[in-house]
């Protein structure tokens, strides 16, 4: 008899180049872990200077269109953009790197490492 082997999780790519299915909100929030949640909120208020409360750890990623996503994305910019001009994500945009996303990307740059292979892809094309 053969043995299954697990699936590859397929990665989510946020608009800005989060990769959504290694976000600690969104692993917590597929494991329904509230230790995991309070420890995230404590950390990202510490990192990200912004008070996040247990309760914003929530998060079925930036991409989805019914899920929950974590307080903070609500309010993205980024991702309110993106969806407004219809595009997959940022590296899609013309006018990539935006001043906003440059922004951005001085707090978590390994985003733009992540959109700036997207990007070279869709030029290769």
């Amino acid at each position: 008899m053969l043995k299954k082997t697990p699936r590859a999780k397929k990665r989510q790519i946020a608009y800005c180049g989060v990769i959504c299915t290694d976000c600690l909100a969104y692993l917590a929030t597929q494991a329904d872990d509230d230790i995991q949640r309070k420890a995230v909120a404590g950390e990202w208020t510490q990192k990200y200077k912004y008070n996040f409360k247990t309760e914003d750890i929530n998060c079925d990623g930036c991409l989805t269109v019914t899920g929950r996503v974590a307080g903070y994305v609500n309010e993205c910019p980024l991702r309110k953009c993106a969806k407004e001009k219809e595009v997959v994500n940022c590296a899609y945009c013309a006018d990539y790197v935006c001043a906003e996303l440059g922004k951005f990307y001085q707090t978590v740059p390994e985003a733009k490492q992540v959109m700036d292979v997207i990007k070279k892809g869709i030029k290769a094309k």
